[in-house]
């Protein structure tokens, strides 16, 4: 089928022709000639990326009369991103009409810019529903005569608290319109929008509901916490042309992941709501120009963000909403194009993610964080292939190789390619050198308490892999005992805490850290191990008297802290252990607690 068999007139076919458009998308196919020939509304649902805006664009456009200067079409976007990317493309869509005005008002720039391009005459207006709202009750913007309103990523208006506004904009639209909502997801929301304000809605499905993009490939590497920030970068690492949106749940998680990211020498950025909106603008600037790799965002700074070409999404924390993992995931595999999401996740998040797998109806592969040895390869080989693609300008050379050859010409062919990489990837080599291990998460069902009472209580003799090498140094590390743990409210803040006032010298760089009931591991230099030891020994945290030594990999350290702890409160004369272990209960509480309420969306 072709855009001419839609019904598509010969102006807007001449202008989608320069465009590259060549056949229309599914959801095109089912919305242009609705739009164009039926009654009714439609619901759509669809991913972004599917080809939305030319699906309602080019059949809104053909049905405006460009002898009125009336608002005859409106559309509505959550962000103001978006908004400008809709009147973007809905300007090169009527780049052959020439009377057509389409002004996108939003909030964050002058509105008094907008009310002068209003009152000139505009056939369409595209709006962020806060903004709009306002210049209707200025008397500004008038929508009697609108026979068209659009609702795109309607879900998402919905998630960012749009709802009163919507009505409230409906209120002032005539009843004998054309209404379309677009949306990746279908919440309870928009199907009271769609019975309240809709006449005899159509539902269009590209896909399956609520499910991920087709041509992305869902991936899960899961990792102890401490080490997220170790696995985003190898997966980075590992793929030398990415080009990737990095997630993240808070604005204090974006700005240090990023601020992270550029200390290590990567091409990255940060967008979250604490940054203006110039600097917002900035940033994305820089990302579609591609100055920027990276960019780590959170969810709501980046809705409307329509990049194309995206290879990765990354989630380096999982969203409560699955709905948002669906707009999350969707940025990337668009238009036809393959795309990867990655999850890099810890084990409290993997009834999340089966959540997650359960909507979309799609599996997530769980891969092996990148080892250095494959990440070093994977690079090397880009870099080869990028020399072996170059084009060279023979004419442009010829004056500089008599000179180059007499000062390389004694190299081997071997050599000169050796230097080139070694040039090319000092930094990654040195790097990953003496990189630590990146422990992995046993999946193992855990042992009913019975079994676990039988093998000694849960301190005992480690019954995984990842349980035996908590005792176990990182490369270049010592592993270090202390006798204090979570039941002593001890946990790692207090750790800096304690060997910033009581190790003298040098500061003290600390690698994992394993946090348990009744006492503590840590990683430090193996240069400072002993230093920290001897600094520790005897020092008090809230009134117990820490004991210290270089932990041995064979030694069971659940006794030596229980023999100590029973010996403490023989001499105190009270039941100080039961103390520390209410504190405990009181922890693994509040820990309950949060976890309820993050899914209740607290």
């Amino acid at each position: 089928m072709t855009f001419e068999e839609l019904g598509v007139n010969e102006p807007l076919l001449r202008a989608i022709a320069e465009l590259g458009f060549e056949k229309p998308m599914p959801v095109q196919e089912k919305v242009i000639p609705h739009l164009l020939n039926e009654e009714g509304d439609v619901v759509a649902l669809a991913q972004t990326g599917t080809g939305k805006t030319a699906a309602f664009g080019l059949p809104v456009i053909q049905r405006t009369d460009t002898t009125r200067k009336a608002t005859q079409a409106l559309i509505l976007s959550p962000t103001r991103e978006l908004c400008l990317q809709i009147a973007s493309d809905l300007a090169d869509f009527s780049t052959h009409i020439p009377d057509l005005r389409v002004t996108p008002v939003y909030g964050g720039s002058s509105i008094q810019s907008q009310i002068r391009a209003l009152r000139e005459g505009s056939q369409i207006i595209v709006a962020t529903p806060g903004r709009l709202i306002d210049l209707i009750n200025r008397h500004v913007v008038k929508l009697e005569d609108v026979h068209t309103i659009i609702l795109d990523e309607a879900d998402e208006m919905l998630n960012m608290g749009f709802l009163d506004s919507i009505n409230e904009i409906l209120e002032h639209v005539p009843t004998d319109r054309k209404m379309l909502m677009f949306s990746a997801t279908m919440p309870k929301e928009i199907a009271r929008i769609a019975s309240k304000y809709m006449h005899d809605p159509q539902e269009f499905v590209i896909g399956t509901r609520n499910e991920g993009a087709a041509n992305v490939r869902h991936i899960y590497y899961m990792v102890n916490a401490r080490d997220k920030y170790l696995a985003l970068k190898r997966v980075v690492d590992n793929s030398p042309n990415i080009y990737a949106i990095v997630f993240c749940r808070t604005r204090r998680d974006t700005q240090e992941v990023a601020d992270n990211l550029i200390r290590d020498g990567y091409n990255a950025d940060s967008l979250h709501g604490d940054l203006s909106q110039q600097q917002r603008d900035i940033v994305m600037k820089k990302f579609r120009d591609r100055v920027i790799k990276i960019l780590v965002a959170t969810d709501v700074a980046a809705r409307g963000l329509d990049v194309d070409d995206l290879t990765h999404v990354i989630n380096y924390g999982l969203p409560d909403d699955t709905a948002v993992y669906t707009h999350r995931s969707g940025r990337t595999g668009r238009a036809g194009k393959t795309g990867v999401s990655i999850a890099i996740i810890h084990s409290r998040e993997k009834g999340r993610l089966r959540d997650i797998e359960r909507i979309i109806g799609k599996t997530f592969e769980r891969k092996e964080v990148p080892t250095p040895e494959h990440i070093i390869e994977k690079q090397l080989f880009s870099l080869a292939d990028r020399i072996e693609r170059a084009e060279v300008d023979d004419n442009e050379m010829e004056k500089y190789l008599p000179g180059v050859m007499k000062k390389l010409g004694w190299l081997t062919s071997e050599d000169l390619v050796k230097r080139v990489l070694s040039l090319e990837f000092h930094r990654l080599l040195e790097y990953y050198k003496d990189a630590p291990k990146i422990d992995f998460i046993d999946e193992k069902p855990r042992k009913d308490k019975k079994e676990r009472k039988e093998r000694g209580g849960r301190d005992s003799e480690p019954r995984t892999e990842a349980e035996k090498d908590r005792r176990t140094a990182s490369r270049g590390m010592e592993r270090v005992y202390i006798n204090t743990g979570k039941r002593d409210g001890f946990f790692a803040g207090n750790l800096i805490e304690l060997l910033n006032r009581f190790v003298d010298g040098k500061r003290v760089d600390v690698g994992r850290i394993d946090l348990l009931p009744a006492y503590s591991l840590f990683d430090v230099k193996k240069s400072d191990a002993r230093r920290v030891v001897g600094s520790l020994k005897g020092a008090d945290f809230m009134g117990k008297r820490i004991q210290c030594e270089i932990a041995s990999p064979d030694k069971d350290y659940s006794k030596v802290s229980d023999r100590r702890s029973k010996s403490k409160e023989k001499d105190n004369g009270f039941d100080d252990r039961q103390a520390r272990e209410d504190l405990g209960d009181a922890y693994d509480a509040f820990e309950i607690f949060k976890k309820r309420g993050r899914r209740k969306g607290r």
